[in-house]
């Protein structure tokens, strides 16, 4: 044992059992990870007992000592680790970009002339601060689309200081604006216009709109014609707004879906939705968290609701239960200042948002990282969930494929890296069997192509870093069986099929199961190896068969290598020939010869069939 661990796991052992915050230092006193827990006598000291994930291991070594602090509740304990964790920025929590990315627009109606400005973050500055929004040339779109729907300046000119002093810009001639700087403009129509501007950045288009058509019609009404028309061109230029930059309401869903996906590397998604449609999406890359998903996910959310956003949805969906879900609802209850729900739908529609976040978080980290760094950390996990000692680069797999006693083979297939490497395949017929044995024949193909590796055949001269056999625990004891009585070790797993026949599981021979299926990236690499294994396992049998097949065609009365060639050619599979009635054949070769292939094939109906055009009519 480690001395220092051992030291560290003596002082956990004598901490409370009360709701905390625990922060491990390393040997220069640097706070390297801030944890909360429910009990930190518990939670503390089983990070100096057991086994752990590589990355946790990897924090753990570099632990010299530690600081709790006892919170006075659960809640205090949240508040607390997530106050720290800003502060310190440890290596190893996740931690969410700073909040410099997502934009902001800025609007002070104290000013004569407001204007709509993007700035970074958001101020105490008694200032309207819009978003965050998506980026920086998003924000700066939405802009230039409100300005352009209330015909406000675009442009770089300053009011009220040019106002009068050069001609109108072209924005003004295009009609995209109302010239404020022109002489006679009027500075309160402007300051309403801004004031409208407030209400569609604050997600407000419909009551400004109903608002505007009811001063329409009474202008009408008082036939101010020229009025209304102005004022149905600006309920006409917001409605356009309103379809065309629906991304405006980013920051005022009434529902946040997260998606949360391990990968090459992890990303985690917010969708963003209004009235159940999609109205924007944000995604960040990361390393893979130290916590496992749940805690992962409470750490993202926490950081991305109070760093990262400026408005509140009324409801938050997550991918999974996470313990503190009441915590954070209070937490973001009293940030926001009104009331935030937390849900974790198992079914319907919102879980059918949850599963389009996880989606797209799934396929940002397809997007942004490389083939082979997927089939890395597929290997990874791999390793991890069968507790390897070594990574699994080589793996080899074999099926066995029977039909009768003189038809058992069996088929070896080979992936490195997690890629097929299609010249290292082997193939075996299987001998002496008297009749269909799957045990006996997976323990003869392993110990076959294992015999060769011991005789030292350059063919067959690496071991595997994994063997997969197909099938239940039994058929690994034959496989080890037959290592064993080389001398070798190999480890050896079943590839256990659902009644589906997709691969639910691996097994030990012993008979214990690891699931595989909560892993998309382990389940579809297994299960790919396993279908490659038996489609190249029934294609030799095939072949076998094919063989056969030809092979009795050249003992027929009549056929030499010219009429083969001709049938193969017509029918373009032995499979058709054997098939074919008489009438076909005698398409291709002379009836009596199609005669004796018929009867070749079909020994049951003798050697009386005639073709159709002798065949006497049945009586109807």
């Amino acid at each position: 044992m480690n001395p220092v661990l051992d030291t560290l796991a003596e002082k956990a052992n004598r901490l409370p059992l009360l709701p905390g915050v625990y922060i491990m230092l390393d040997e220069q006193g640097q706070v390297i990870y801030v944890g909360k827990a429910k009990k930190l006598k518990n939670r503390v000291s089983s990070y100096f007992h057991g086994e752990h994930l590589p990355k946790v291991a990897a924090m753990v070594e570099k632990v010299r000592d530690f600081h709790v602090i006892v919170a006075g509740s659960e809640f205090e304990a949240l508040v607390l680790e997530n106050s720290l964790i800003k502060q310190h920025k440890p290596h190893y929590n996740i931690l969410l970009k700073d909040d410099k990315g997502y934009p902001f627009i800025r609007l002070d109606m104290r000013e004569e002339y407001p204007a709509m400005t993007l700035v970074s973050r958001a101020g105490k500055d008694g200032a309207r601060y819009f978003g965050p929004f998506g980026g920086r040339s998003q924000t700066r779109d939405i802009i230039s689309t409100v300005s352009k729907a209330l015909l406000l300046p675009d442009c770089s000119r300053k009011f009220p200081r040019d106002i009068g002093k050069e001609r109108p810009c072209l924005n003004y001639h295009m009609g995209t604006c109302a010239g404020w700087c022109l002489r006679d403009s009027d500075g309160e129509d402007y300051r309403r216009r801004m004031r409208q501007a407030s209400l569609i950045l604050d997600g407000k288009s419909r009551e400004l709109i109903d608002d505007l058509r009811g001063q329409m019609e009474q202008a009408a009404e008082e036939l101010r014609f020229e009025r209304a028309a102005e004022l149905r061109d600006s309920v006409r230029a917001i409605e356009g707004l309103a379809n065309k930059q629906r991304v405006i309401a980013t920051a005022f869903a009434d529902t946040d879906a997260i998606g949360f996906c391990r990968g090459a590397k992890s990303c985690f998604t917010v969708l963003h939705f209004v009235d159940g449609n999609l109205v924007g999406k944000e995604a960040e890359m990361m390393d893979e968290p130290l916590e496992e998903d749940a805690e992962a996910v409470s750490g993202l959310v926490r950081q991305y609701y109070t760093a990262h956003r400026g408005g509140w949805p009324k409801s938050i969906l997550l991918p999974v239960e996470i313990e503190d879900a009441e915590e954070l609802e209070q937490l973001f209850s009293q940030v926001s200042g009104r009331r935030i729900y937390i849900e974790t739908p198992k079914r319907g529609e919102r879980m059918r948002l949850i599963e389009s976040a996880t989606l797209n978080a799934r396929e940002e980290i397809q997007r942004r990282t490389t083939a082979a760094q997927r089939r890395s950390k597929t290997l990874e996990w791999l390793q991890k969930a069968l507790d390897l000692e070594n990574l699994p680069r080589r793996i080899e797999a074999f099926d066995i494929s029977n039909l009768g006693s003189t038809g058992i083979v069996a088929a070896m297939t080979v992936h490195v890296d997690g890629k097929p490497l299609k010249r290292d395949y082997r193939k075996f017929r299987i001998r002496g069997l008297e009749a269909p044995d799957d045990y006996a024949s997976m323990y003869q193909a392993v110990y076959r192509r294992f015999h060769h590796y011991v005789e030292q055949d350059e063919k067959f001269n690496e071991l595997p870093d994994l063997l997969l056999i197909d099938g239940g625990d039994s058929h690994a004891a034959m496989a080890e069986q037959a290592l064993r009585d080389l001398g070798l070790w190999v480890p050896v797993f079943g590839m256990v099929k659902d009644d589906r026949h997709r691969t639910r599981a691996l097994i030990r021979s012993n008979g214990q199961e690891i699931g595989i299926k909560g892993n998309q990236a382990v389940f579809s690499l297994v299960g790919g190896i396993q279908e490659e294994t038996h489609r190249s396992a029934i294609e030799y049998q095939r072949s076998l068969r094919n063989e056969s097949f030809a092979s009795r065609l050249d003992e027929i009365p009549g056929v030499g290598a010219k009429r083969k060639a001709d049938l193969i050619k017509n029918f373009k599979s032995l499979k058709a020939i054997r098939e074919a009635s008489i009438t076909q054949l005698e398409l291709v070769v002379p009836k009596n010869t199609a005669r004796a292939i018929y009867d070749t094939f079909h020994p049951e109906e003798g050697s009386t069939c005639a073709s159709s055009a002798e065949a006497p009519e049945e009586d109807g």
